[in-house]
Formats: C-alpha cells, structure tokens, sequence
C-alpha cells in the first residue's frame, strides 16, 4: 500500500511550491474578467468621442483592458513579466499622449499597443490549444482572442493611417469624421474581421490593403480552427470522461 502512493507525490509536489503569481493566471480567474473588461471597452468606444472627457475616459478603459490581459496570460511567472514589460509602453505612450500630445505622439502607444496585443493573442491560443477539455475558461479565451484580432488591427490601422494619412478613402458620412481616428480604425477592422465589407471606408495605400487581407483571412480561419479544435475537444471528453482511464 505504501509503495502504491509514492507516484502522486511528484504530481502534488508543484502545487505547494507553486508562485503565488501564478494562482491569479490564466486557468483560475482571469479569462472571465479579461472578456467582460473587453466587452465594456467596445461597448464603451462609440460614444467616447462626443463626450467632453471622452479621452480619459477611453484611457481608463484601454488600461484596464490592458491590465486584464497582463493577468489573463499571466499564468507563469515568466509570461507575467514578459506581458508586464509590454504592456508599460502601451499604457505609458496613452498616458502621456493623453496629457502631453506635443512631447509623445499617438504612434507610440498604437506601435506599443500592437506588439502587446500580438503577444496576449499568441498566449492565449497557446492556452487554447494545450487545453485538455472544454470549459469556460477555454471558451471565454476563445471568444477574448477574436476580439482581439479585431483591437489588434484597429492599432495597425491607426499606425498605417498615422504614416500615411492617404491610406484610406471614405464614402460615407460628413467630412470632418473621414480620417481614420479611433473609432473609425475600431469600426474599419471588426467590419473587414467580419467580412462584411459595407464599402463606406477602403483601403487605398498598399499597406493598407494588405492589412485588410490579411485581417479578412484571418477572422476565417480563426473562427475554423477554433470550433474544429472545440469539437476535438468535446469528442475525446465523450470518449474518456473525467476519471476513466485510457
């Protein structure tokens, strides 16, 4: 009998050693909080720029995103340093934009914001797919990523449009909203991640056009991949449930 337990003590060995850190990752509670933070930003995001303090308003709520997604890949203590290395730039460039426009310029915190989000998106499909059965952490990660994709080139639009101020065409509505700020790189990038395609904002520079392309592909494909690797998923849980041995 004595000899029969000696295998579990390895496999609950790293448990008592864990970090601290870690207990606040990506398995245990953030993915939940990570999506609602997002779902408020985007809900949020219309209606900022007619606000008198709409700005500061936006960057409290790109900050908490940003925060939220530190913890939601933080589940290694080498993944929460990485992300918060990261993530300063981002947070910093919008801050000091926000109070200092004349000293740091929005392409600061649209580069560093890029980087960053393309790092949390590689973390997190990195977490989907090592996962070993459907859950809600699985899911809300899966729904997290996609929004991502969309904030990930809405920053690769405003840099694109930033370097060359041509890059883009508008058809529709008053003049003085055709120029690619927040809100139209916001509604530009989930439109073409969609593939719906409505035509009233279109890509003209090359760079621009490419980045459509690249965002249409991928919005189908993501969305391919993650329900055959949802269905997987689901089809060995049916096979093997919890506690049957295989």
């Amino acid at each position: 009998m004595t000899e029969s337990l000696q295998p579990t003590t390895p496999t609950t060995a790293p448990a008592r050693t864990a970090s601290p850190l870690a207990r606040i990752g990506l398995r245990r509670y953030s993915t939940a909080e990570f999506l609602v933070a997002l779902v408020l930003f985007f809900v949020a995001i219309p209606f900022l720029e007619k606000l008198r303090y709409g700005d500061a308003f936006e960057g409290v709520l790109i900050t908490l995103v940003l925060t939220s997604a530190v913890l939601a890949v933080g589940r290694r203590r080498s993944t929460l340093i990485w992300a918060a290395v990261l993530v300063l730039p981002a947070v910093a460039g919008k801050w000091a934009n926000h109070y200092r426009p004349d000293l740091v310029p929005p392409e600061v915190f649209s580069a560093a914001g890029l980087v960053f989000v393309g790092f949390v998106v590689l973390q997190l499909l990195r977490f989907i797919f090592k996962a070993r059965r459907v859950n809600s952490e699985v899911l809300c990660a899966g729904i997290s990523t996609y929004l991502l994709l969309g904030l990930l080139w809405m920053f690769a639009y405003l840099l694109v449009a930033r370097l060359d101020a041509d890059s883009f065409a508008f058809s529709a509505g008053p003049v003085a909203s055709h120029s690619m700020d927040r809100f139209n790189a916001y509604y530009f990038s989930f439109v073409t991640l969609c593939t719906v395609g409505y035509g009233d904002v279109t890509p003209v520079s090359n760079g621009a056009r490419a980045l459509a392309v690249m965002e249409a592909m991928t919005g189908t494909l993501y969305m391919a991949v993650l329900i055959a690797r949802l269905v997987a998923l689901y089809s060995t849980e049916e096979l093997h449930p919890a506690g049957q041995k295989h």
